[in-house]
C-alpha cells in the first residue's frame, strides 16, 4: 500500500524540481527525503524521477502518480477540515501570506471583521512578496495566501490549490512633472516607449504586469531603475530618473512630489488579485471565516 506521506514527499520535489530544495519545505533532511522515494519507487514497482542537470524531472509513471497524489491529499485536507468541524474547531491560529499592498487593502479589514464573531481565530500575517505566498502555502508553511497572477502561478484548474477572486486593479502611469506628455489627461504606453522605466525585479508579479502590458503596446521597457517598494519607484520618476507603472492602490495616501499621475489609455495594465488555500482545505472552520471576511472586505472595496 501506498503511504500518504510519501505521496507528499513526491509531489513537493515536483513542485521544487529538486531533492535538495523540497527538504526544507518537508522539514526533513535531504537523507530522508531520498529514503522516502526510494522505498516509493518499491511500493510502486517504478521509477518515478529522472535526474535532469542539476535538478530532477518526473517520468511517465511519477506523472501518472502526482496526478494522484493531489487528489489525495486534497482529500486529506477535507478530512482534516472535516474532523475540525465535528470537534468544533472554532479556535485556532491561521496563517495569512500575503504582499504588503494586498495586506492592507484586504488582510488588516479582514482581521477587523473576524474579531466579533470569530474572536477565537487568531490571524498571523506574514509578508511575502513576489511569488513566495504560493510555494508557502503548497509548502504547508502558510494556510492560505492573497497573491497576483503572474508568469508561471498555478492556473485556475490546479488540482493543489482551491482559489477565491478577490479584486482588480488598474496601473497608473507616473511621470515626472515636467515630462512632455504630463499635461495630457491620460497615456497610451506606446507613447512612452523611449523612456527609462523604474520598476519591480524579475520575480515580482507586477514585473510581469509590466513586462506584459508593453509588450501588447509593441516595446520592451528599458527598466533603467530596480525596486520592490513603489515608494522608492515614484520618488524615482520624480527626480526625472524615468517612468513607472504603479498600481492604483499603491498610490493611495502617497506622496506624490514632483509626480503626476495619469490613468492608461488603451488596454490597462492589470493586477488581479486571489486568495488561495490548499484544495481540500477551504471548507476548514478556521480557514473558511478568513476567506469569507477576505471575500467580504475584497467586495466592497471601491471601483476604480
Amino acid at each position: 500500500m501506498i503511504d500518504a506521506r510519501r505521496l507528499r514527499v513526491l509531489r513537493a520535489v515536483a513542485d521544487h524540481r529538486t531533492v535538495t530544495a523540497a527538504p526544507a519545505a518537508l522539514y526533513l533532511t535531504p537523507s530522508a527525503v531520498s529514503q522516502q522515494l526510494t522505498v516509493l519507487e518499491q511500493e510502486t514497482g517504478h521509477a518515478l524521477l529522472i535526474r535532469s542537470g542539476r535538478g530532477v524531472r518526473l517520468t511517465a509513471a511519477g506523472e501518472i502518480l502526482v496526478g494522484h497524489a493531489h487528489t489525495v491529499i486534497a482529500q486529506l485536507e477535507r478530512a482534516e477540515a472535516e474532523l475540525a468541524a465535528y470537534a468544533g474547531g472554532t479556535a485556532g491560529e491561521v496563517t495569512v501570506a500575503a504582499f504588503a499592498t494586498g495586506i492592507a487593502e484586504v488582510v488588516a479589514p479582514a482581521l477587523r471583521r473576524l474579531s466579533g464573531p470569530h474572536p477565537g481565530i487568531r490571524v498571523r500575517v506574514r509578508d511575502a512578496e513576489g511569488d513566495e505566498s504560493l510555494p508557502l502555502v503548497l509548502d504547508g508553511r502558510a494556510d492560505l495566501a492573497v497573491a497576483v497572477e503572474y508568469r508561471g502561478a498555478p492556473h485556475e484548474d490546479d488540482r493543489r490549490l482551491s482559489r477565491t477572486p478577490l479584486y482588480a486593479e488598474p496601473f497608473d502611469a507616473v511621470l515626472p512633472a515636467a515630462h512632455p506628455l504630463a499635461r495630457l489627461p491620460d497615456v497610451a504606453l506606446a507613447e512612452l516607449a523611449g523612456n527609462d522605466w523604474a520598476g519591480p525585479y524579475p520575480g515580482n508579479p507586477c514585473h510581469d504586469v509590466l513586462q506584459l502590458a508593453c509588450e501588447r503596446a509593441g516595446f520592451e521597457p528599458r527598466l533603467a531603475h530596480s525596486s520592490d517598494d513603489f515608494h522608492a519607484v515614484v520618488a524615482l520618476a520624480g527626480a526625472g530618473a524615468g517612468v513607472a507603472l504603479v498600481p492604483r492602490s499603491a498610490l493611495r495616501g502617497m506622496e506624490l512630489k514632483d509626480v503626476v499621475v495619469r490613468p492608461v489609455r488603451g488596454p490597462a495594465a492589470t493586477r488581479r488579485v486571489f486568495a488561495a488555500v490548499r484544495r481540500g482545505a477551504e471548507g476548514h472552520p478556521l480557514i473558511r471565516p478568513v476567506l469569507d471576511a477576505l471575500a467580504s472586505v475584497a467586495a466592497g472595496l471601491p471601483a476604480d
